[in-house]
């Protein structure tokens, strides 16, 4: 009777593990058979996120019904994606066209970085649009060109500029020399027309010099040979090769400050760029004025400032922020007068960059304008500041207002 009892359990036990399996299988398969159609519309094909993930454009995936279901981060922080959606009509357009005809498509768009902002402040991308997979998926890269097209602009200007800055000089040659031909009975005007083919000449070859000291500074490669430099040295050289240009408007040139600062660095790149600071303040300031260069160590004696003040007609504020730009002059043609290229202050920028620092500029107008080379001190050492230059002595043709190179109004710490 007990043996009857456990095997009829036994059977039912069976019977109910089948019943289960079987129930589980069929559960199973409605589920497969639910999920099948519906992966690719909720997710990425195999493999696909790993090869996202290494391109170098930016990546977007776009479903059957527009929805972004990838997003690389450059496309977010580029303003192509926000959310799950692009935000881009033209790229919209194209995944649409895409997905309908499955034909690959490219084309160069600007984006805006912002609504509140014009495109005109946005980036350029070569954008290209691709079907991915039979589901409805489309691939969008975008390749950023923004630098690119700057580089290319500036190639641009580059070259209209200096064909116009070359094309004065030389078309004035060319006519003081027929003119000089024609007068060749008048002393007197061959003289006159000669000095003037000097003056030409000189502004030829001083443009032409700067082009070359500033295509050898303007790339990313470091200067070679770089040697401890004296700045006491390089402001002595500065103010003499400007001694001419000033003294012919009765302007004074003085220095003071630190003495025995040392930088490390080519000095006659640093020459220039003192040399480049003073001839513009001389040729911006009023006759009978002063134009004092001083130095001082600042932060604790790790770097140096070298301050090129004048007395000068000042820079507006609304044009201090481009002046250190390749041929952008606030007053063209007073620029052209004095014999200017319109390169000095971006050689200036350039140099010192190239030795570690920066350039500022503090500007009033009507009331001149300050100048600031800053630069890490080679081996900072801790000393109290040093005598002032024998030159800053006034000469009796200085205005009696500053008795010192220190009397000038001192512009505020960048």
């Amino acid at each position: 009777m007990e043996v009857e009892i456990v095997a009829g359990l036994t059977g039912l036990a069976g019977l109910a593990i089948g019943l289960a399996t079987g129930l589980a299988v069929r559960v199973s398969e409605r589920a497969q058979q639910a999920a099948t159609p519906a992966g690719p519309k909720t997710g990425l094909p195999p493999g696909i996120a790993s090869v996202l993930s290494v391109l170098r454009s930016s990546a977007v995936v776009v479903d059957g019904e527009d929805r972004v279901l990838r997003a690389s981060s450059a496309a977010r922080a580029f303003g192509v994606v926000s959310g799950d959606r692009l935000v881009v009509d033209e790229l919209l357009a194209m995944a649409r066209l895409v997905r309908r005809d499955g034909e690959i498509r490219e084309t160069e768009i600007q984006v805006g970085p912002s609504r509140s902002r014009s495109r005109a402040d946005g980036r350029w991308f070569a954008v290209r649009v691709a079907p991915l997979g039979s589901h409805g998926l489309v691939l969008v890269l975008a390749e950023d060109l923004t630098e690119m097209r700057r580089v290319e602009a500036i190639r641009r200007d580059f070259v209209a500029n200096v064909s116009h800055e070359l094309k004065t000089p030389v078309g004035a040659l060319s006519l003081l020399a027929e003119t000089v031909e024609g007068a060749a009975d008048d002393p007197d005007a061959v003289r006159r027309f000669a000095g003037r083919m000097q003056q030409e000449s000189v502004r030829l070859t001083n443009l032409v010099q700067d082009l070359m000291t500033l295509s050898r500074i303007q790339g990313d490669e470091p200067l070679p040979e770089l040697h401890p430099v004296s700045l006491d040295e390089v402001i002595v050289e500065a103010l003499d090769r400007s001694h001419i240009k000033a003294s012919s408007k009765n302007i004074e040139l003085t220095s003071g400050g630190r003495d025995d600062l040392k930088v490390r660095g080519d000095e006659e790149l640093l020459v220039t760029a003192v040399r480049n600071l003073v001839d513009n303040a001389v040729a911006y300031s009023p006759e009978n004025t002063r134009v004092v260069v001083a130095t001082r160590a600042c932060d604790d004696d790790r770097h140096v400032e070298i301050n090129v003040t004048d007395q000068g007609i000042g820079i507006p504020d609304s044009e201090v922020e481009r002046i250190f730009e390749r041929f952008y002059r606030v007053d063209p043609a007073r620029s052209r007068a004095t014999g200017g290229t319109g390169l000095g202050l971006a050689i200036v920028k350039h140099v010192t960059t190239k030795h570690g620092g920066e350039v500022t500029v503090w500007s009033k107008e009507g009331s001149g304008s300050t100048f600031t080379i800053r630069l890490p001190l080679l081996n900072p050492s801790r000393h109290d500041a040093g005598r002032p230059s024998a030159a800053a002595e006034p000469e009796p043709a200085a205005p009696s207002r500053a008795e010192s190179p220190t009397d000038f109004p001192t512009p505020p710490n960048p």
